[in-house]
């Protein structure tokens, strides 16, 4: 493998120039720096990612720690986050906590023994210890999509009340007026705040959602199938089901056909975390929309702005509704029609 000298000696410069290119420092003449990166691509030559760690004390590494690599919002997450990392010349490990509390903490620990330079993490439940020290600690990180409440770290999230009171008014509008909720686990925030949010748009059109109509998930598909059935075997079913992640929305379905049921017909359907496979399915199905890649996006820029000793701000932005067919939407533009 070609060494620091040989790119020197084959530039025709000085070992002290190479690296100051290699470091993107400002003081290298354009010429001096194409005879660097020329001799770099001629001879192959990489750098020693753990020398130049020691040195610099930064590793151009972050952590990611999702939810459930299972679940196509969080893999389109890592997908975003990953790409806004290298552009700002960072590379990403990715550690999937599957739900877990304690699966989420140990990667967590691995990521802080590989000395990364910044931590995002959706966390799994409330906060567990190792989740409060490493909050305390001098570690520079950002929650992205839930948060721990109480806890001073910068959070980039989607504020999902105002469509879900959307979703509401537009399922009152077609007629339903028996809606259940598939909720997510109470230790998380989204999970906390969309059956809230659902509560109260349903108190707006004078409608009280019963212990019977709420089913607890935890945002994986087994759990969607699990409340769903319970909804069915009621003596007066809901009319709608509102799963509150995709993964808890695909188990409903599935046990709906299951029971030879047919969506909309018979019951209706929606799903918070719209993805694009939604549209594909037999009826397209009704959803609520996070702006994933900003989400992404965003939350890198904050967490390079704490590596950079900048302060960022949280964010929070809009989800939306998006209207297609599995709430017997297509019934009732006929029945307008008529």
């Amino acid at each position: 493998m070609a060494s620091i000298k040989d790119v020197a000696a084959q530039a025709g410069v000085s070992v002290a120039t190479v690296s100051r290119v290699l470091n993107s420092h400002p003081s290298v003449s354009p010429d001096a720096r194409r005879r660097v990166l020329a001799a770099v691509d001629a001879l192959g030559y990489r750098p020693n990612a753990v020398a130049r760690s020691l040195r610099t004390d930064q590793t151009r590494t972050l952590g990611l720690v999702i939810s459930d690599v299972l679940n196509p919002y969080f893999t389109e997450l890592a997908r975003f986050v990953e790409e806004e990392a290298r552009a700002h010349g960072y590379s990403v490990i990715i550690g999937n906590a599957d739900e877990r509390p304690e699966l989420q903490d140990h990667h967590v620990r691995t990521l802080l023994d590989r000395r990364i330079d910044g931590l995002l993490v959706s966390p799994a439940d409330g906060g567990t210890p190792l989740m409060l020290d490493v909050a305390r600690s001098s570690t520079p990180m950002v929650f992205v999509d839930r948060w721990i409440p109480g806890v001073d770290v910068p959070v980039v999230r989607a504020d999902g009340r105002d469509a879900i009171r959307d979703l509401v008014a537009h399922l009152h509008r077609l007629g339903h007026r028996r809606l259940a909720i598939i909720a997510g686990p109470a230790a998380t925030t989204t999970g906390n705040e969309r059956v809230e949010a659902f509560r109260e748009a349903l108190r707006e059109h004078g409608l009280a959602l019963s212990d019977a109509y709420i089913g607890q998930g935890d945002f994986q598909a087994d759990s969607g199938r699990r409340a769903t059935e319970s909804f069915l075997a009621l003596p007066e079913p809901p009319e709608v089901v509102f799963a509150a992640d995709n993964l808890m929305a695909l188990g409903a379905l599935d046990a709906i056909r299951a029971r030879g049921l047919r969506v909309p017909q018979d019951i209706g359907l929606a799903a918070f975390d719209d993805i694009p496979w939604f549209v594909h399915t037999d009826p397209p199905i009704t959803a609520i929309a996070q702006p994933t890649g900003e989400l992404g996006r965003a939350a890198v820029r904050a967490l390079v702005d704490l590596i950079e000793g900048r302060s960022p701000q949280s964010v929070t932005l809009p989800a939306r509704l998006v209207v297609r067919s599995s709430c017997d939407e297509n019934a009732s533009n006929q029945r307008s029609n008529v």
